[in-house]
């Protein structure tokens, strides 16, 4: 990160959001938000897709295939173990954000979506039987309701779900009645990429493992915007990825208690996740390594180790508190809006807006609104079954980030007025 970004941070000091994080100087990290879209200044509002890279990720990559471009672990040369040393340092700073208690609790993927497939794999593979029951919640992304659809086809077990209410949050009396001797486990997002809504996961966990049930948690949306924190969560199980945290794109994270994961059978086969291999038998590697068979995305890894230290040098806090100060002003702006409607109020939010404009489809809002150089998202949002809880076919989504500002929220309250007169 540049030192003008490093040095406009006052962490410690009362001084309000906007004071504490320079978000001028912290644009000037990112090279993509300096271009512009069909001849004006590029608002970025989908980092809920993806985020933006600050140059410090961006040359941390380039760096390695310029400088020590090599496999790891099994090279005794020079170059591999300086790969080796950085692809490990990153594991180690994962640790320490998630606050998980060893290094060998990170197991690398290619990102959220694979972490929840290897644990349907192997957790589901060896622990869940005909009868028994998987319990996710009504507003889980599409990569955490398929792969127990799968599992449960498999094995002839049942998918159970949580409802939301109309504000947008689980209701969580109806999950506690779900939770039975027959649920094996328990599969939530910790923040919703459609609503914002912030789940009350160390409640979600508190009650699952009464039942002596397992949680693992959708951090993929959590991860950029909170602290968290595994431990205090008491979560078994937590998957987030790399390109919305600001790093690469093509890693992720999941972590697992060390006790669980041993217990765990390997997701695939190959080089790295063993010991020795023999026609005869193989004897798998300890953990993580069990868990990452084959050549893994190297560089993007060192990019992801490049971004967390960049979000360290922000503040998660810095961070939390300009993105809520930004959410009320863009809740408010679009609210008064006349043929605006909110998708999802929930009372704890990140900074993530849903909407829908009458008699206007969300495709054409945001057709539009990249004629003004505006990004959003619209669509369903790989949650279908949340669109049909809601009646609605799609949302336009505005997904903030510390890079954006108020007056870029201005830019698309100006830019949906427009997309209203066009249509109406």
């Amino acid at each position: 990160m540049k030192a003008g970004a490093a040095e406009a941070l006052s962490a410690g000091e009362h001084q309000g959001a906007e004071r504490a994080l320079d978000v001028e100087r912290v644009r000037e990290d990112f090279p993509i938000l300096k271009q512009k879209v069909h001849g004006k200044p590029l608002v970025y509002l989908d980092n809920a897709a993806t985020s933006q890279k600050p140059v410090t990720v961006i040359e941390a990559e380039e760096r390695f295939y310029r400088e020590y471009n090599s496999n790891i672990h099994r090279g005794v040369h020079q170059l591999s173990e300086r790969a080796t040393k950085a692809y490990e340092d990153a594991r180690v700073k994962i640790q320490h954000f998630l606050n998980a208690g060893e290094a060998r609790e990170i197991v690398f993927v290619r990102g959220t979506t694979e972490a929840i497939n290897l644990v349907a794999a192997a957790y589901g593979r060896k622990n869940v039987q005909a009868g028994d029951e998987i319990l996710i919640t009504a507003m889980e992304h599409h990569s955490n309701i398929v792969p127990w659809q799968i599992l449960c086809e498999e094995k002839g077990a049942r998918l159970r779900v949580a409802p939301v209410n109309d504000r947008g949050e689980m209701i969580f009396e109806e999950f506690e009645k779900l939770l039975n001797s027959r649920t094996r486990l328990v599969s939530v997002t910790h923040v919703s990429n459609v609503l914002g809504t912030i789940n009350p996961v160390r409640e979600i966990v508190e009650a699952a493992h009464r039942m002596n049930v397992p949680v693992l948690v959708d951090g993929a949306q959590a991860a950029p915007h909170l602290k968290v924190d595994v431990r205090e969560l008491d979560c078994d199980l937590y998957a987030m990825s790399s390109h919305k945290i600001f790093g690469p794109t093509g890693i992720g994270v999941l972590y697992g208690k060390a006790r669980l994961l041993e217990a765990m059978p390997p997701y695939q086969g190959g080089g790295d996740m063993i010991s020795s291999v023999s026609f005869e038998k193989t004897i798998y590697n300890v953990i993580p390594y069990k868990f990452e068979a084959g050549t893994p995305n190297i560089a993007a890894t060192i990019g992801l180790g490049a971004a967390i230290d960049y979000i360290n040098q922000l503040g998660l806090d810095n961070v939390a508190a300009y993105e809520h100060e930004l959410l009320e002003y863009a809740t408010e702006a679009l609210s008064g809006i006349p043929g605006v409607r909110m998708v999802g109020t929930a009372r704890q939010k990140a900074s993530v807006i849903s909407f829908v404009l009458d008699g206007i489809h969300a495709h054409d809002v945001g057709t539009v609104l990249d004629q003004e150089g505006i990004a959003v998202r619209t669509g369903h949002h790989c949650a279908q079954p949340l669109m049909e809880r809601f009646q609605v076919p799609a949302t336009a989504r505005a997904s903030l980030a510390f890079y954006n500002t108020k007056e870029e929220v201005d830019r698309l309250v100006a830019g949906i007025e427009k997309v209203k007169h066009i249509f109406g």
